[in-house]
């Protein structure tokens, strides 16, 4: 607990998912995303241990967050962080990201990839600070928006074979957060 009696990231404990979080995780995706994934999915997933890489964040009363890499080829692709709303802006979807960006260099992989809505700046500015850049738009990528199509903005990461990368994980895990992302 931070001196204002707030949890922070440091509080939590990421693990793999197992099937026995596919509940919380969902309830949580209920509450962040407008078209969250199903339970069969979540589970077909979790099969697919040389596709798919989930961690959640476990504080100890429950989940707080969670988050999924999927590995095409040689990359990664950033598929979901979602972090519950009143734990956002307490680095725990920092903490998150950095795992997905470990795994992947320990995996080997060449680069990392994600896809954002353009208009979502609070995880924008997540992913920048660990080196993520914007690479260009997908028009009407997300059909749910609050207007009809919504753009994604596709960010790249391009260097995580390299040690530089590790040490940018390192302080954007510890940089300040504003009020929250995932």
């Amino acid at each position: 607990m931070s001196a204002t009696g707030r949890p922070e990231a440091t509080d939590v404990v990421l693990r793999p998912m197992v099937a026995a979080d596919i509940d919380v995780v969902l309830g949580i995706d209920r509450q962040v995303h407008r078209e969250p994934w199903t339970s069969g999915f979540l589970a077909e997933q979790l099969d697919a241990v040389d596709r798919w890489h989930h961690v959640v964040a476990d504080r100890g009363s429950g989940v707080v967050g969670h988050a999924a890499l999927t590995i095409v080829a040689d990359e990664g692709h950033v598929a979901t962080v979602a972090v519950y709303p009143d734990e956002q802006g307490a680095g725990v979807g920092g903490r998150l990201l950095g795992a997905l960006c470990r795994f992947a260099v320990g995996r080997g992989l060449d680069a990392l990839t994600l896809e954002v809505r353009a208009g979502n700046e609070r995880a924008i500015g997540l992913y920048s600070r660990f080196g993520f850049a914007p690479a260009g738009i997908r028009p009407g990528y997300y059909g749910d928006g609050p207007g009809g199509r919504e753009d994604a903005l596709v960010m790249w990461a391009h260097d995580i074979g390299e040690p530089a990368f590790l040490r940018r994980i390192g302080a954007a895990e510890g940089a300040p957060r504003k009020k929250a992302c995932a």
